[in-house]
């Protein structure tokens, strides 16, 4: 079957995760909101709330979604740094429209990006955990019941679930969701550089001390890094220290 792999993402109706009941704060996915004239929320006790407002952030696909604060109750966000790879996690949303469903599955990979968005901004936890439309949106939580991650998108030849399924890492969802609150936008930092892998044969021709690390194959004129005094192969092993 030569069919190509697509990622499919669904729109119109989709799932969200209460992070502050507080505040009223609801993390969901760009994709579920964007373009929608209007957004309503519907909770488990099937009461219905207006969005106050709503924020988005297309690069990383999150949104945050205010509603009134009344009767919530909240779901703590995890650590999504902390989980490796063959820890159980459970997907809760609405899938093909079916709220309240619930499916499990592992974590099959850490830090995975597609070739659609920009890839900068990726680092998907991957997950076999069932994954269809409509689930997009929800938790993807621990076994403690931390929420880990924001499901996205499933990667499939189909459009239905193959057992490949995409989430926003908690943390990543956190740092976007506190700008998004605060200035309505998220502001990045940048580089200015280009980097690759090294395998064994590119560390032998660059004579580098080993694999571990990122070799800079271009840096853009006038950028943080050509003012730093980063250069065109620099071998970068380590930050502040941190490898």
């Amino acid at each position: 079957d030569q069919s190509p792999k697509r990622e499919y993402y669904s729109r119109g109706l989709g799932s969200g995760v209460i992070v502050d009941a507080k505040k009223g704060y609801i993390l969901t996915n760009w994709h579920v909101v964007n373009n929608a004239d209007e957004v309503e929320v519907v909770t488990q006790d099937e009461r219905h709330f207006k969005a106050e407002w709503v924020r988005s952030d297309k690069a990383t696909d999150l949104a945050v979604i205010k509603i009134r604060p009344e009767g919530l109750i909240e779901a703590p966000l995890g650590d999504s740094d902390k989980m490796e790879v063959g820890d159980w996690v459970m997907a809760f949303g609405a899938p093909e429209g079916l709220s309240q469903t619930v499916t499990a599955g592992i974590i099959s990979a850490k830090g995975r990006t597609t070739s659609a968005g920009d890839a900068s901004y990726q680092s998907f936890l991957q997950t076999d955990a069932a994954i269809n439309p409509g689930n997009s949106g929800g938790p993807l939580v621990n076994m403690r019941g931390e929420v880990i991650g924001i499901n996205s998108a499933i990667i499939s030849r189909t459009g239905v679930n193959e057992g490949i399924g995409l989430a926003v890492p908690s943390n990543m969802a956190s740092h976007v969701m506190e700008q998004l609150i605060a200035n309505g936008k998220v502001t990045r930092g940048y580089l200015g550089v280009v980097i690759q892998n090294v395998d064994e044969n590119l560390a032998k021709s660059f004579k580098l001390p080993g694999t571990k690390g990122a070799l800079v194959s271009q840096v853009a004129d006038g950028t943080p890094a050509a003012k730093a005094g980063i250069k065109v192969g620099d071998f970068i092993t380590a930050v502040n220290g941190k490898p």
